[in-house]
């Protein structure tokens, strides 16, 4: 198929920082793209335009995040719309349950979550993050149950065809043909993936076959089910824009500085990465006024009550995390997320005027952007992978990243883009 970049295209993401992921990578100069918090006003409403909805489902019931899916699907007027489900790519989240929804109106489905611009990659179906099988690895550390060891297994009862690496990079006649032999079975397609060259291999044989997919017109085309890293392929596609380097990873769009006069910058540090202390403390020796906030206060019983919102000054950065220390018996990582949005919520509030944010964490990010009543949002670029520039309606500046995602100097290059002179980044005594 050409790229076809007056189609309409609905992508569905699980939480707010994979929403935001996804609509930068869906950004280019045919394609603009939005981030909606909200459903009512998702369906793309003009050709060229993507419309990314963050449907909040990570931590729902299954039950609860399939009908979201459904219900994100029967947005779209009927026509010529493309659709990608965005999921995690250490598979965590509703992975069966909303893949299992976009297939159950006769959809045919091709899953590929590799995202090579964080090493993980997807080899005889199971996910690699280097040479690290996901089942083997403690990246699923904080989840209540272990990692599926294939994508097979992550997408519960679904019948599954593996695409093997070798018809991936084989000529485009194998790729076709092993794709549209597992859809005629009614089978998701499972495809390896190494680099942004194989994911963008994917998408052109995927959507080879026009709006009805393998079945032809007047059936659902194709969906697509992948990390950010297929996003981007995507983008790629419709922009009609030059496969990616078999060695390199296609290069995100760097992120513009907001000509706007002084005002402050709060950076919410919700993740419990690790790797977010040495994050903090890189920020702080730069200057940046640091506040933990205790976590018994954080969770307490009365949410009309939060922790006095501490003061802001234009041209500071400071930074809202929780405090360190052994966490109470009864914690709750959500009431926590909660605690510290109305405390961002109540401190913006109480100042004077616009004030930008850097928010890490999906759900922490979501939380936030809920209490001060966000609802849409427009991307700019990326920091670094995974740290989207996006601007409100409004055009304050915000900054999301997974938790997961950027090395110890992550916040400062974050700072440095939104801020990138030394007199912008002052902070008061």
């Amino acid at each position: 198929m050409e790229p076809t970049p007056s189609r309409r295209l609905l992508a569905v993401a699980d939480d707010l920082s994979g929403a935001a992921e996804t609509a930068a990578g869906l950004e280019s100069r045919t394609t603009r793209s939005r981030v909606v918090l909200v459903g009512g006003s998702a369906a793309p409403r003009h050709p060229g335009e993507a419309t990314v909805l963050d449907l909040d489902s990570r931590h729902l019931p299954a039950a609860d995040a399939a009908e979201a899916v459904r219900a994100a699907l029967a947005l779209p007027p009927p026509g010529d719309t493309l659709v990608l489900k965005k999921i995690d790519s250490l598979l965590r989240g509703n992975v069966a349950a909303e893949v299992a929804a976009l297939a159950a109106d006769g959809a045919s489905v091709v899953v590929a979550p590799a995202l090579p611009a964080a090493g993980r990659t997807v080899r005889a179906g199971v996910v690699h993050l280097g040479t690290t099988p996901l089942h083997q690895s403690d990246a699923w550390r904080a989840e209540p149950v272990p990692p599926p060891h294939s994508v097979a297994a992550a997408l519960g009862p679904a019948r599954t065809a593996l695409v093997p690496l070798t018809a991936v990079r084989g000529s485009r006649r194998t790729l076709l043909t092993a794709l549209r032999a597992a859809l005629a079975e009614g089978r998701v397609a499972v495809c390896d993936a190494e680099t942004d060259a194989d994911l963008d291999a994917i998408v052109e044989a995927a959507l080879a076959d026009g709006p009805g997919g393998p079945s032809g017109p007047g059936r659902p085309g194709t969906r697509l089910v992948g990390s950010g890293g297929l996003a981007a392929a995507l983008g790629r596609q419709l922009a009609g824009g030059e496969p990616a380097d078999e060695t390199e990873p296609a290069a995100p769009p760097l992120a513009t500085s907001v000509p706007a006069g002084p005002r402050p910058l709060l950076v919410v540090v919700g993740t419990a990465e690790p790797s977010a202390a040495e994050q903090i403390r890189r920020l702080a020796d730069d200057g940046a006024t640091v506040l933990r906030l205790p976590l018994e206060a954080l969770c307490a019983d009365d949410p009309a009550a939060p922790i006095a919102p501490p003061p802001l000054h234009d041209d500071a950065v400071t930074v809202i995390t929780p405090a360190p220390g052994p966490a109470p018996a009864a914690l709750s990582p959500r009431r926590l997320v909660h605690g510290l949005a109305r405390t961002v919520a109540a401190t913006l509030a109480r100042h004077d005027g616009a004030v930008d944010l850097v928010l890490t964490g999906g759900e922490t990010a979501r939380r936030v952007l809920d209490a001060l009543g966000v609802t849409e949002l427009h991307p700019v670029g990326q920091v670094h992978h995974g740290a989207v520039h996006l601007r409100t309606p409004d055009g304050r500046s915000v900054v999301t990243r997974p938790g997961s995602f950027g090395d110890a100097d992550s916040l400062r290059q974050i700072v440095h883009a939104l801020r990138p002179h030394p007199t912008q980044r002052k902070v008061r005594p």
